[in-house]
């Protein structure tokens, strides 16, 4: 008998109370969209479970899938068979003959309250089945540390029997929580900023600052290659922004002391990204600053740079170390794209000494010795929007 179901467990969403079918019906929805190559693929959907009906696809591709829909705590591959204990009996024993292992345990849950047998005497009775028809030497019962581990839940009609539990990626169904612009620069701290976002349940945008000629084709071809890395996590595509941004950042640097020249560039990129969040339903901003890491980094500088903005900003990495910030990066796959040699315009024009406890007052001398408003206005306007999704790369005159 080949494995015919995955059985869903939610984790996190059951502690949900009134808002937790919302929850499950966004996670089925989701599921479904990363799991749509799979067409034969059947859902049912209970209280605290969700079961995928394979329908002869493929399980360890199905599982792959899986692993990154955000709002899966674990499941499991498992058979569906009536609710007769010899059948079961004979499932158990197909697991323990297949599976490695000298010593195994089973692990019954009676949800059919009206069965005949309480669960210890069901573990007890395919426990004492398998010893007599096993082909295994040696195979012993360990209820501690077993290298076989059964589960067998026993519904009214059904019985589902499962070897493995896989852990799922957690957290929330992406969108449950709105949506937030990620300033995705390329470097290897914000997609792990939008990564984390995600798993929080948080939609994402993205907007990017490019800045031409001193940033190339290949800087804007790392930053799409990420997102087509992130957009696996979610519903299968993401809006990335495109902001022109050479003309404005060459007049702060025009109009400012090099000291201040990152602080107000960073003052201009926050007042874009609020223009762009409002006009594309985004409730907060969301970037890779981690405090402390570069100078714009500092409190002060977050302060001075948060101040000219009035939408929350999420800082999801602000806390960790970059060695933390790698771990992650290479666990979901965007560590290599970006630590591509291409620079982005946070890079090009960094100052030898940038201010790290800049004053708000400061700033805003610089910034009046010029119309950066009318600059500003003119970035959004002319934003470039790119969808990315299973056919970005073939989308004519993208780079």
């Amino acid at each position: 008998m080949e494995c015919n179901h995955i059985l869903v467990r939610f984790g996190e969403l059951t502690t949900k109370g009134k808002n937790r079918k919302l929850f499950i019906r966004k996670l089925c929805q989701n599921t479904k969209e990363i799991l749509k190559d799979f067409s034969e693929l059947k859902y049912d959907l209970s209280f605290d479970r969700m079961y995928i009906i394979l329908n002869g696809e493929d399980a360890k591709a199905v599982c792959e899938k899986l692993k990154t829909v955000f709002g899966i705590y674990s499941f499991s591959v498992c058979y569906k068979v009536e609710s007769d204990l010899e059948k079961i009996k004979d499932v158990c024993l197909q697991i323990v003959e297949k599976q490695p292992g000298q010593t195994f345990k089973i692990n019954t849950k009676r949800n059919d309250k009206d069965y005949p047998l309480h669960s210890h005497d069901i573990n007890t009775a395919i426990a004492g089945y398998i010893f007599h028809h096993t082909t295994k030497t040696d195979l012993k019962v360990d209820v501690h540390n077993p290298e076989i581990m059964v589960k067998v839940e026993l519904r009214k009609e059904y019985t589902y029997i499962m070897d493995n539990v896989i852990l799922g990626a957690g957290g929330y169904p992406v969108g449950i929580g709105g949506k937030a612009l990620l300033m995705l620069s390329g470097g290897i701290d914000s997609p792990v900023a939008g990564y984390l976002t995600l798993k929080r349940g948080v939609d994402i945008e993205c907007i990017h600052y490019a800045s031409p000629p001193y940033t190339s084709d290949q800087a804007r071809e790392k930053v799409l290659d990420l997102v087509d890395v992130l957009r696996h996590f979610t519903h299968g595509k993401i809006v990335v922004h495109i902001v022109p941004f050479t003309e404005l950042q060459l007049a702060v640097y025009e109009h400012c002391e090099e000291s201040y020249a990152m602080t107000v560039m960073r003052r201009m990129m926050y007042r874009i990204a609020q223009g762009l969040a409002l006009k594309n339903n985004c409730l907060a901003i969301v970037n890779g600053e981690s405090i402390g890491q570069v100078a714009s980094q500092t409190l002060e500088s977050m302060a001075v740079i948060n101040s000219v903005i009035s939408m929350p900003v999420l800082r999801p990495v602000a806390c960790m170390d970059k060695l933390e910030i790698i771990n992650i990066a290479n666990k979901i796959g965007t560590y290599d794209i970006s630590i591509r040699p291409h620079e982005d315009c946070c890079t090009i024009f960094t100052p030898k000494q940038p201010a790290t406890k800049p004053k708000s007052y400061k700033a805003e001398t610089f910034e009046a010795s010029w119309d950066y408003e009318k600059m500003v206005l003119d970035c959004i306007e002319n934003t470039t929007d790119i969808v990315i999704d299973d056919n970005y790369k073939n989308i004519e005159n993208l780079f």
